[in-house]
């Protein structure tokens, strides 16, 4: 059986990790990986770290790609690769714009898409744009559908999806989450190295929304500002994306703010461990919304809406809006109330028990033996 995995951002590949790891360890699967390059740095900095090696790569990425440039130049890219290699199935992984278009090569090319992450849905095709969209269209194309959790798997029953192709895996991130944080890691990065965790209240921060580009993340920003001044125990650290309109802005509003601690992206050890020892998250990402719950951290998500309702129901995450108001006020209970934030780090992580990725396998390879 030969597999073709196709990936091409940071959070793709840790979510892959794991799925490549147990598709080794099946002699009956054979499985090559192509890279597309939607991001490049980050990307090549996951790669690197789970010692992943590519037989293809697209190096697609421009400066100022529009979604337009990278969903033409992966469905011509992987449809030549397809041509070539003839996979029994295709990988993809997520709500990228690689993903939808990878699985729209391979329908094309009439081959079998299973989905990594399918199912999760905010029913608003706008939030987070264009996740929502890429999740619903991928939906219709894969063959075989790995739901994370019970809720995604309602999510695809509920749209008419066969049930008998929807599998409850668990999400493969924490699998990846629990690899790397039993290495014990040390920080890397000198700044994190002379944080003191002791004596000062970390928050991690991150945001990079589209939805949240220019008065949203001012707003955001405004509200960190207010939070630093006020509480002088705390130091806000900030993993800035490479985005250059969100690396002006930042700078604009918060260079000069002596506790708020602003770095290039953040390594994956660095950003694990950095979840394992903050205090709690304020970001808009949904990746960091999985892991940080498996560390016992509060999350502050800076969204109206999210595709991961089960940390809110868990009561691990709450949803503050890029509004400022609501941000500084959970924040100020998270800060100034042992009780609320002992309940929201107590909270149980929904996403899964480490097993993720051997599900995965195991479904392909039924899926392959009965087709």
């Amino acid at each position: 059986m030969k597999i073709l995995n196709i990936f091409g951002t940071r959070p793709e590949v840790i979510k892959f990790a794991p799925i490549i790891v147990a598709l080794n360890k099946h002699k009956i699967t054979d499985h090559i990986s192509t890279v597309t390059g939607q991001q490049r740095e980050m990307l090549d900095q996951a790669l690197g770290m789970f010692g992943i090696k590519t037989q293809y790569d697209l190096h697609l990425m421009i400066p100022n790609q529009t979604l337009a440039h990278i969903t033409s130049k992966v469905l011509e890219g992987i449809g030549d690769i397809l041509e070539k290699e003839r996979p029994n199935m295709v990988l993809v992984q997520g709500d990228t714009t690689t993903a939808l278009a990878a699985g729209l090569a391979s329908y094309y090319n009439r081959i079998p898409v299973g989905h990594i992450e399918a199912g999760l849905r905010t029913n608003d095709i706008y939030s987070p744009f264009p996740e929502e969209m890429n999740r619903r269209l991928l939906s219709q194309i894969a063959a075989i559908h790995f739901a994370p959790t019970e809720q995604a798997a309602k999510n695809l029953t509920r749209e008419g999806i066969d049930p008998g192709s929807i599998h409850i895996t668990g999400n493969t991130v924490v699998d990846a989450l629990k690899v790397i944080s039993r290495k014990n890691p040390k920080f890397r990065l000198p700044a994190l190295q002379q944080i003191d965790f002791v004596n000062q209240r970390v928050i991690l921060l991150t945001t990079h929304r589209r939805e949240n580009l220019g008065q949203p993340m001012a707003e955001i920003f405004r509200a960190v500002k207010k939070l630093a001044r006020q509480y002088p125990d705390v130091l806000v650290v900030f993993a800035v994306h490479p985005n250059p309109a969100i690396k002006a802005l930042a700078k604009d509003k918060l260079a000069g703010v002596a506790n708020v601690l602003m770095l290039p992206p953040l390594d994956y050890p660095d950003l694990v461990l950095l979840l394992k020892k903050c205090y709690f998250v304020l970001t808009d990402s949904g990746g960091i919304q999985e892991e940080a719950p498996t560390f016992g951290k509060p999350v502050l998500v800076l969204r109206d809406t999210t595709e991961r309702p089960e940390g809110i129901k868990s009561g691990v995450a709450k949803l503050v809006g890029a509004n400022y108001e609501r941000i500084i006020e959970e924040s100020k209970q998270l800060l100034d109330e042992p009780s609320a934030y002992r309940r929201m780090s107590k909270a149980q992580n929904p996403y899964g028990d480490g097993r993720a990725a051997e599900r995965i396998v195991e479904a392909i390879v039924e899926y392959h033996r009965s087709h």
